[in-house]
């Protein structure tokens, strides 16, 4: 594997002791850099491998639903691990409570991790590197690209981010070695994990329900690939601003948990001989923006702020916040959808009901939490809160950066001047109407079932 994937949080070797994968953003044993460093600096030194997730109590916005579908996914990933010879251990609490008492009772040599660029993780990532004494290693197995490698700094919108892409790709498209089964075993005993216990013992939000539609897990995540490729792939471009059509992939939540490599999918897609232009709009989204998203959140510690929008946009708003707003809605009234316009609640349903939201959808709904709220604090605030809450794929860099893209610009340009809005772009009812059947979208979610 390429070397720029990896960096060093801590410096020094492994040595002869035991060496552990911290797992966190890539669940899974397949297509994993990060566990392919690991068992391979394992095996040169002779060590026993294990994989260590730390399961936080609390995590954002996180309810049953996202957890849910988590730690079905690892319950897979236990069993995948296993095959391999490689132990899992699931520990209850944050990691810097958890990781350095396991760390000093198996006497580790190497942790390694998975990169991030969420605030907390950063976090957590600092304290446990605070509370050890052996080296601490990190690999950005979720970016085809390495975060830090695509980019040196924030940047300013896809064009400008996309050559830097371009130039680089191919290198990166390296296709993933098998993973053997590791022949040294861990000393001590392994629990496997009571994953029903687990579940039950879980003090969480219970409000938004698990979502029938999609079965967690890197087997499920495959088979959707697959059936996206056959099936949808080729008329992606025409039908992806079309919230009445099946065009999406459905492979963000996999995406999200790290079920599945971006990076396999992007090799699957380019095998796939479909015609160029969808797959192009595809890989455009899935490498490019995507990728975007975590360069925005990396380099602007604002992320989910009035901070973090650009300057221009700053100004614009500030221009325009005292302005009379039309209507004004609180938090509560937005979670039930409950506002004068059906296509928003339409879209609020199909978010709280399914644990999704079309992206033409995502887009309006933002914009419209800005057009209906005091000040764009506040707007961006609420928006965070639904998208983290019920998204099963919220509490993410693309969340976090499609909603300062709707309400503060971020990668867009200014636009002609209006009310309330300033300079950033605006969305309209009228506008999604002549893109898609309106009524049909909102008689399909009134109908919905989860």
């Amino acid at each position: 594997m390429k070397q720029e994937r990896i960096r060093r949080i801590k410096d020094g070797d492994a040595g002869t002791g035991p060496i552990i994968y911290w797992m966190s953003r890539d669940q899974r044993a397949h297509d994993n850099w990060a566990l392919h460093y690991t068992w391979e600096t394992a095996a040169r030194s002779g060590s026993a491998l294990a994989v260590v997730f730390c399961l936080a109590p609390q995590f954002l916005e996180a309810g049953l639903r996202q957890y849910a579908f988590m730690l079905a996914g690892l319950r897979e990933t236990e069993k995948n691990l296993a095959a391999l010879q490689i132990p899992f251990f699931l520990l209850t609490g944050t990691p810097e409570t958890v990781l350095p008492e396991f760390i000093h009772r198996h006497n580790i040599s190497l942790i390694v991790s998975d990169f991030d660029p969420i605030r907390i993780k950063r976090k957590w990532k600092a304290k446990v590197a605070e509370r050890i004494a052996v080296p601490f290693h990190e690999v950005d197995a979720h970016n085809i690209i390495p975060c830090w490698h695509a980019s040196p700094k924030q940047e300013f919108a896809a064009y400008t981010f996309r050559p830097k892409v371009k130039r680089v790709l191919d290198d990166f498209l390296e296709p993933f070695p098998p993973l053997k089964r590791h022949s040294i075993p861990w000393q001590g005993r392994v629990p496997l994990t009571d994953w029903d216990d687990v579940r039950k013992n879980l003090k969480l939000d219970r409000n938004a329900t698990e979502t029938g539609w999609i079965d967690p897990g890197e087997k499920a995540g495959k088979k959707i690939l697959r059936h996206f490729i056959q099936y949808k792939l080729i008329d992606y471009e025409n039908g992806r601003n079309d919230p009445n059509q099946e065009a999406p992939s459905q492979l963000s939540p996999y995406l999200h948990f790290g079920q599945i490599s971006a990076q396999k999918v992007a090799i699957e897609v380019l095998r796939s001989g479909k015609p160029g232009s969808s797959r192009d709009a595809f890989l455009e989204e899935l490498i490019v923006r995507r990728e975007l998203a975590d360069n925005y959140c990396y380099y602007n510690p604002d992320y989910d702020n009035f901070r973090g929008f650009p300057n221009w946009a700053q100004k614009s708003l500030d221009e325009h916040r005292r302005e009379p707003r039309e209507f004004v809605y609180g938090a509560e009234t937005f979670e039930l959808g409950k506002t004068h316009d059906a296509l928003w609640n339409a879209a609020q349903t199909q978010l709280v009901k399914t644990g999704k939201m079309h992206g033409y959808m995502r887009m309006y709904w933002a914009k419209k939490i800005l057009e209906w709220t005091e000040n764009p604090e506040r707007a961006q605030e609420i928006a965070i809160y639904l998208n983290d809450r019920y998204e099963l794929d919220g509490r993410d860099p693309n969340g976090y950066t499609g909603i300062a893209w709707s309400i503060g610009g971020v990668h867009d340009r200014a636009w002609f001047n209006r009310p309330i809005f300033g300079k950033v772009r605006f969305m309209s009812a009228k506008g999604a109407r002549s893109k898609f059947d309106v009524n049909a979208y909102i008689a399909k979610m009134e109908n919905i079932q989860t």
